[in-house]
């Protein structure tokens, strides 16, 4: 369908239910076609961004905070040869 931008002005709800509906809308000024309506596309999520979107792939051990997994890790911070 071709409207005028007077007609787009004060039905512009309409004309966008329409191109919901799978109709092409153009608004001619001047009786020349000046705009077409069309659908903006939704961005897609990124999985990334989802809250939760790493459940069940990252696996900690129990003991990860215990004393003695602390003491080895210091251990190894204190007692590793520079690589100079």
């Amino acid at each position: 369908m071709e409207v005028n931008v007077h007609h787009a002005k004060t039905n512009l709800s309409k004309l966008i239910a329409a191109v919901e509906s799978g109709e092409e809308v153009v608004i001619a000024r001047n009786g020349k076609p000046a705009v077409k309506l069309v659908l903006a596309e939704t961005p897609k999520k990124s999985r990334r961004n989802i809250l939760g979107s790493g459940i069940g792939k990252i696996w900690i051990s129990p003991d990860f905070n215990s004393p003695e997994t602390n003491a080895e890790i210091a251990d190894l911070f204190e007692n590793t040869k520079d690589f100079d």
